[in-house]
Parts: C-alpha cells; structure tokens; sequence
C-alpha cells in the first residue's frame, strides 16, 4: 500500500486560510498536496492528475461541492477516489446530499485535528486496501481465465488426438484413403474462409471436424462398404443409414468439435433441394457445417478413383458441381467455389 509522500490529496476551498489550516494538520503524515480555489480548478486538476483524496468544501462560487463529486464520479476513471466534504455546513440535508452524490465521509468546520487526520487516513487506507484487493481479484481472475483456455486447449487437443484414431479407423474399413480425408478438410476450411459470416473458430471446427463426416460406416456391413460393382436398391439403404449411424454415435458429447462432427456426419448428404437424407431437409435447414462438407467430399470422390467408379476429369467435375447449384449444393458456396477454383485444385495434388 501506498504511504506518506506517495499519497496525494487534493484540498478544494475558495478560501485559501482554510486550504492552509487543513495542510499543516496534514502534513505530519508527509502527504503531497494539491490545491483549488474554486469546483471548476478542482475539476481541471482532478482531470489530468491521479489523487488519491479530495476534501471538498461545499459553498463555492460557480460550481459547488456537491456538483464537483458528481462529476467525479460520473468519470469511469476517476470515479473511485474518495471524496470527504469538508465545510461548515452542517444541516441534515446537506449531509445527506454528500452522501447521496457519492462523498464517502463529511467533517465539519471548525474541525478538530485528530478527527482530520484519523479519517483521513481512515479513508486513504481503504481506498489503498480496495484498490489491492481489485488487482488481487483482476490477477486471479485473469489466471483462471488463462487456466480454462489452457484446459480448453488441452480437450480439444484429445478430441483432434480421438479423429486421427478415428479417421484411421475409418481407412481400415473403406476405401477413402487418409489422403480423401485430409483434402475434404483442407477444401472444408478453404470454402469455410470464404464464407462472411463463420468466425476462424468455425472454420477451425470445421476442418477439425470434417475427417468424420462419414465415421457411420463403421457399422456398414463389410460386404457392402467393399462391394466393387454397383450396389442393389437394398443395399443402398443400409448405406444410407451410415449418416444417422454416424450422428448417434457422436451425438451425446458436449464437446466443441465432437457435437461439429455429429452435425456434419448426419448433414453432409442432405441436398439443398430437399432430396437428400437422412432428414430430407433444404436450403438453410442444413447446416452450413453440412453443406461445407457436402460439396468437398463430392468434389474429391468425383475427381478420384473409387472401387466402384474411374476418376472424372476435373473439368467434368466442375461442370457438376455448377450444374447442381441449388439442387445438390448451397449456391453460395459454389460461387464460391468457382470464383477460388485455382486454390481449390491446388489442394487436389
């Protein structure tokens, strides 16, 4: 805590035989002071200078006491500083108006020296003992913060630890290779930057994400996930169910990344149009997650080699993807596409 010379008052009387009569009682504590003549002066001072005191006199001409405090305190900066008004008018109203504009104690003239100086020094103490205890409180809070952001840090690192198993997993029992999983999220985040609206945290969420957009295929059976040729209509079916088999599986975390996963694994094959499943949901009733994912891993599936299919060319399947603007795909994120289809392609390599 501050003391003697470091604590600084500021005396405001219009008298200047009073200003005197209250330093020299106060100088035995080695204050430094400051004085003002009239409100106005105080408030120039007040405004430019750190004071750790005011004693204020009430009947001033041009801006009185009490008009002084209120504007101390109406100034976030400046409002804690503690403010003792020292005047001889003593009437009941008067104390109360002091107290009410924000005067933390109210010392009457002709005061007595003890009292000057015991409330004095009263005051300075708490104002010092609060103004510790706020840095104490700021340090404190700031360290939890910093603490919750490490754990988060921490949680999110063993869920991207969980989707690198996972997408290993997911190698082991199809045949997108861990190369189709990273160029969907790499494409994910590059259509995710683009678009005004999601913040960097769902763009890093989304290509985080991204990797387990089809994790429900782990309960397809391997006669059908492996099938070379074209599936029958039966097959298709318990195909289909892997994205709601995906979204169960994952649907119960409260984490970040895993309930972006859910989202995704369940969305992903839903059509702008409506004639997408699960839900045969359209237009904005998807998640932009979804359709994020939706055209990536389309446009990577159509570009490469499958058990079932030869790669496309990249021109033919552009040209699809444009086609199926606003049946298949969120118009937006294929003028998006198209307009940064360099950086896109660069990602296919």
């Amino acid at each position: 805590m501050k003391s003697g010379r470091d604590i600084h008052i500021l005396i405001v009387d219009d008298v200047s035989d009073n200003i005197q009569v209250a330093m020299n009682v106060l100088k035995e504590e080695s204050y430094t002071f400051s004085f003002a003549l009239d409100g106005q002066e105080a408030l120039n001072l007040i405004q430019h200078t750190d004071f750790d005191l005011v004693l204020l006199d009430i009947m001033m001409p041009h801006v009185n006491g009490f008009d002084v405090c209120k504007a101390i305190k109406s100034q976030p900066n400046k409002k804690d500083i503690p403010v003792i008004f020292l005047t001889a008018k003593a009437d009941v109203d008067a104390i109360s108006t002091g107290f009410d504009v924000g005067g933390v104690d109210y010392i009457t003239k002709p005061f007595h020296a003890n009292e000057l100086l015991s409330r004095v020094k009263t005051h300075v103490e708490l104002s010092s003992a609060r103004k510790a205890l706020q840095k104490h409180s700021e340090e404190v809070a700031n360290k939890a913060k910093l603490q919750a952001e490490r754990l988060v840090l921490e949680i999110e690192e063993h869920q991207c630890e969980m989707i690198y198993i996972l997408m290993e997993v997911m190698e082991s029992t199809s045949d997108e290779t861990g190369q189709h999983i990273r160029r969907v999220a790499e494409t994910c985040r590059l259509l995710a930057q683009h678009v005004s609206y999601l913040s960097d945290t769902d763009v890093n969420t989304v290509f985080l994400a991204s990797p387990m957009h089809d994790i429900g295929k782990i309960a397809i059976p391997k006669e059908i996930l492996h099938k070379p040729g074209k599936l029958t209509t039966d097959e298709m079916t318990i195909m289909k169910t892997h994205a709601e088999k995906g979204y169960e599986l994952l649907k119960n975390s409260k984490r970040r990344l895993t309930t972006a996963a859910a989202i995704i694994a369940r969305d992903h094959h839903e059509k702008w149009d409506g004639s997408g499943y699960p839900r045969g949901l359209s237009g904005e009733q998807i998640h932009i997650y979804g359709r994020i994912v939706a055209l990536a891993d389309v446009f990577d599936a159509l570009t490469h080699k499958r058990q079932y299919k030869n790669a496309w060319t990249v021109e033919d399947a552009v040209n699809y993807i444009k086609d199926n603007k606003g049946v298949h795909f969120d118009p937006m994120l294929v003028d998006i596409f198209v307009e940064h289809l360099p950086e896109f392609l660069e990602i296919m390599h």
